[in-house]
């Protein structure tokens, strides 16, 4: 297996396998692949198998669904690009090196590596799409590669170290990373500090990369250039407004 992380600003990992290697990612993760890969979709990977490993990855918020792409007879690759502007990062993972990544960070990993529920806390009603604050958890043996967006920092914290976070930032960190999420202190902090309610607090020992362009503040960035539907119920006024002006858009242009 020979893994390669290519591109800059929207990079794309795409893997070499050898006859019978593969790769597993959450279904609808695929870019582009050669003929000799053999897709398998089915809910026995990622998590330990049977109904329990199903529902363990369902409740860290990833797809119920894997898919496994294995070079049959030939070698072949296949490749899995990053959905938005970030870096792709290969972790290592054997027995109590476990990590713990943003929800939406698992993009592909060898066979025996698993995604478990990392870290669940309710924030409320819209916070966080309403569903609260969530961290997979990723296991096994093997490799894994995770998709942090934006810029990618790295903060290696000594035993003790604490750094505080805005939740969004949290990329992923060392499961030796103690990690809970503490409100704002002070309440004008709360009220006009404009920094959210929560803060998530990181202590070493263990290493911390954090994303600086959170998923949810893309989406709220762009979200106000969207175009907003029409009210349902238009005054009389703007209904009039509206006839006349198709009128006398209808007589400058002469019914072209």
């Amino acid at each position: 297996m020979q893994p390669r992380i290519l591109g800059t600003t929207m990079p794309v990992l795409e893997v070499d396998l050898n006859p019978d290697e593969s790769v597993f990612s959450e279904s609808g993760e695929l870019s582009w692949m050669t003929a000799s890969i053999q897709m398998t979709t089915h809910t026995q990977m990622g998590g330990g198998g049977g109904v329990f490993g199903v529902l363990k990855r369902a409740v860290a918020g990833a797809s119920i669904f894997m898919t496994e792409y294995r070079a049959i007879q030939y070698p072949g690759s296949v490749s899995f690009a990053a959905k938005v502007p970030g870096h792709i990062v290969p972790v290592e993972l054997a027995p109590g090196q476990d990590y713990l990544v943003h929800r939406h960070g698992f993009l592909c990993a060898t066979p025996q590596v698993t995604i478990t529920l990392g870290f669940q806390q309710s924030l409320g009603a819209g916070i966080f799409g309403g569903d609260g604050f969530l961290l997979q958890r990723i296991g096994g043996v093997g490799t894994a590669w995770i998709e942090l967006s934006g810029e990618l920092i790295q903060k290696n914290l000594a035993s003790g170290e604490l750094l505080r976070v805005h939740p969004g930032h949290v990329g992923a960190f060392q499961s030796t990373v103690g990690f809970q999420i503490t409100m704002v202190p002070g309440i004008k902090n709360m009220i006009f500090g404009g920094d959210g309610l929560f803060l998530a607090e990181l202590a070493g020992p263990g290493t911390v990369w954090l994303q600086t362009l959170p998923i949810s503040r893309l989406a709220h960035q762009i979200s106000e250039y969207l175009p907003r539907a029409e009210a349902r119920s238009t005054p009389a006024a703007a209904v009039g407004g509206g006839l006349l002006g198709g009128i006398v858009g209808s007589i400058l242009s002469g019914d072209r």
